[in-house]
């Protein structure tokens, strides 16, 4: 049954509801952010502890990320529908309760299906948290609100790793998913006293459950093929057909349906098309790395994982003090040269972490690729996000951004099944440090590669936005493994375009 509430946007920063919507989206939100961060770092305890070979530990990532990357949209529609904070709260219980499921996991099996019912409830409340802030402050108290919300959120992205370690450390893995669940108990209880609902009156109530489920599947067959694809048996290409059939399908929907999930004719704008293609590129790559560079710093390297997580910390804090002033260089001299020099310096630091091998010292063999890796991302990043909001119509900027963030996630996930296949990583490779050292040698100048391809890409085909291009809000941004959400401006009725 819909929510007809229809709240007027009057409430203040400095009040007392502003400062406990303010918290509330900030907790639910780093939630999922503070999962998509450190659960790499987990990873080889899990494979232990677990028994788990490496296709298990890709799926642990991977599980999440398909539902989440699937349904993302659908998850801000249902919330204009329904209730935000409806929703949001849902989704907020879901993702705890998928994470009690995580950190009591008996075998590998049950992990890697908690995990994707943990990317359902983060489809729920990641796009959320955001429109909460977006229907409740006052318009003259949303920029600095969105401002907060995405600091804070970028605060928690860069403490992820270093929490995820020390805790896979000291009490153990299943930490880092039971840690969610204090999280949620003190987040649900303040949004449903303290939070107003709010709900979109246009909304007509037809959701696109068909192109979800279709987008979900397609993710998850085609994850599937490339993961097994190393045993080359039929039942692999059955799997691959199957997906790349159902990716057909999802077209053949979005285009028919007259109010879809992802509506095709926006793809005819050619920046946004060529942004989109930038954005697969470029976070494929970042995918890659993040996934193996946790496992090479540990397996090979003899880091703890404390020493891990604390490892990747330069690249988010440069992206936290500088990813602002990047947007504003961006909006000075177009976005071109940023989406261009950004990747390659991405690719010139994952050839560097080639030096990383065993007994590697950090302040010269990780440190320096970290920092410019950092660099390319700063460059990169807030300007993406703009070029991507200035290529379409005010009114579908919240749906373009929704878009690009998925396709971001896919992107990662895809690279996640892939890369090792194309490494020759073997199922047991983790285990053995001569294996994964060497397979990793492989897949760094694979990723290098990638970001090459991005960088020319952005090179030949982004152009600088009109005149009146629309910043983003959230300019503090720390999550490396997609950009940033932005709120929907000035959006037509229905979910789809507000999803985001």
């Amino acid at each position: 049954m819909a929510v007809s509430v229809q709240q007027t946007p009057d409430i203040r920063i400095s009040t007392r509801t502003g400062r406990w919507i303010l918290l509330t989206t900030v907790l639910g939100s780093s939630m999922a952010m503070l999962d998509s961060t450190v659960v790499n770092v987990a990873l080889p305890r899990i494979g232990r502890d677990l028994n788990a070979n490496l296709a298990a530990l890709q799926w642990t990532v991977n599980a999440y990320l398909v539902t989440l990357a699937g349904l993302i949209l659908l998850g801000g529609s249902l919330g204009d529908h329904y209730g935000r904070r409806k929703i949001f709260v849902l989704g907020v219980v879901w993702f705890a309760t998928a994470s009690l499921l995580c950190g009591l996991a008996p075998n590998s099996g049950v992990l890697v299906a908690a995990r994707a019912l943990q990317g359902i409830g983060g489809a729920l409340l990641t796009p959320g948290s955001l429109a909460l802030i977006q229907a409740s402050f006052h318009p003259d108290d949303r920029g600095r609100a969105i401002g907060l919300w995405s600091g804070f959120g970028g605060i928690g992205a860069a403490v992820g790793p270093f929490l995820g370690g020390w805790l896979v450390d000291g009490p153990g893995w299943r930490w880092v998913f039971l840690l969610n669940v204090p999280l949620a108990l003190l987040c649900a209880p303040i949004a449903v006293r303290h939070v107003p609902e709010s709900a979109d009156g246009r909304s007509h109530g037809r959701f696109d459950v068909l192109g979800a489920s279709l987008c979900a599947l397609a993710l998850a067959l085609v994850t599937y093929a490339l993961i097994e694809a190393r045993s080359g048996s039929l039942a692999v290409a059955l799997t691959a057909t199957a997906g790349v059939a159902a990716a057909v399908a999802f077209v053949a929907v979005e285009r028919r349906r007259p109010d879809p999930m992802t509506p095709l004719d926006i793809f005819a704008s050619r920046q946004f098309t060529a942004v989109n293609l930038v954005t697969l590129c470029v976070y494929a790559a970042f995918g890659g790395f993040f996934f193996l560079t946790a496992l090479q710093l540990q397996v090979v390297a003899g880091y703890s994982a404390l020493q891990a997580g604390t490892a990747l910390l330069p690249t988010t804090v440069l992206m936290l003090l500088f990813s602002a002033r990047s947007g504003a260089l961006a909006e000075r001299i177009g976005p071109r040269i940023p989406l261009t020099v950004g990747p390659v310096l991405c690719a010139a630091a994952m050839l560097l972490m080639l030096r990383v091998g065993k007994d590697a010292a950090y302040l010269t063999d990780v440190f320096p690729a970290l920092l410019v890796m950092g660099a390319g991302l700063v460059s990169l990043v807030a300007p993406l996000t703009a070029t991507v909001l200035a290529s379409v119509d005010t009114a579908r900027a919240g749906l373009a951004s929704g878009i690009n963030n998925a396709a971001a996630r896919a992107a990662g996930l895809i690279a996640v099944a892939a890369l090792p296949l194309l490494a020759g990583m073997g199922p047991e490779a983790y285990r053995s440090a001569d294996a994964f050292d060497a397979a990793f040698r492989r897949a760094m100048p694979i990723c290098a590669g990638v970001l090459v391809a991005g960088a020319v890409l952005a090179f030949t085909t982004v152009r600088r936005p009109a005149p009146d291009c629309r910043h983003p809000q959230c300019r503090t941004h720390g999550c490396v493994t997609a950009p940033p959400l932005e709120p929907g401006r000035h959006t037509a009725s229905g979910g789809a375009e507000r999803a985001a």
